[in-house]
């Protein structure tokens, strides 16, 4: 999924030990919040993204699609985010005919990502996310907020063990950037 698909821009600020922390640009994200945790619904919820990018908007307009897919949980809530293009601006966008996919400014900020492959399903994700906070934790930082699940690759296509996937976690930074 992800080979010459737009990526959200992003500066690499510091390369800690296994982990990076980047500075990331403002985006617009569609996006869909389903109930219950797990990424339980995330099929569903891919389908309505993709829907609203392959034509079913107002404009009957196609989006390109952009990688990775975002996928955090939120209270008793899970959410997916596709980013939009950059070319757009939110006045660009045509609307979704699912009220249900909601397109969303989302400011640029300061990031932990730390990079794996292979298999992104909650359990490992969770455990992944847990080593993310110790190793922010032990260098210093200090997270905020959910830790996103960043899947690149389409995983009915993509061989686990070439899947790129993250977890990224939004962190305090007070260094002068």
């Amino acid at each position: 999924m992800s080979e010459n698909l737009e990526e959200p821009g992003f500066e690499i600020i510091e390369i800690c030990d296994g982990f990076e922390i980047r500075k990331y640009v403002d985006t617009i994200q569609a996006r869909v919040v389903t109930e219950g945790t797990g990424y339980r619904n995330s099929t569903g919820a891919f389908r309505r993204i993709a829907s609203y990018i392959f034509g079913r908007n107002d404009q009957s307009q196609n989006i390109a699609m952009t990688a990775p897919v975002h996928m955090w949980e939120s209270g008793d809530s899970s959410v997916m985010a596709f980013t939009m293009p950059s070319k757009y601006m939110m006045g660009d966008l045509p609307k979704p005919h699912d009220s249900g996919v909601e397109l969303l400014h989302v400011k640029g900020g300061f990031m932990a990502a730390l990079k794996f492959s292979g298999l992104s399903h909650r359990r490992k994700s969770l455990r992944m996310m847990s080593k993310l906070l110790s190793m922010i934790e032990n260098n210093g930082f200090t997270a905020h907020s959910e830790a996103i699940l960043a899947v690149y690759d389409n995983p009915t296509t993509t061989l686990p063990f070439m899947r790129r996937n993250e977890i990224i976690q939004p962190i305090e930074w007070d260094k002068g950037e």
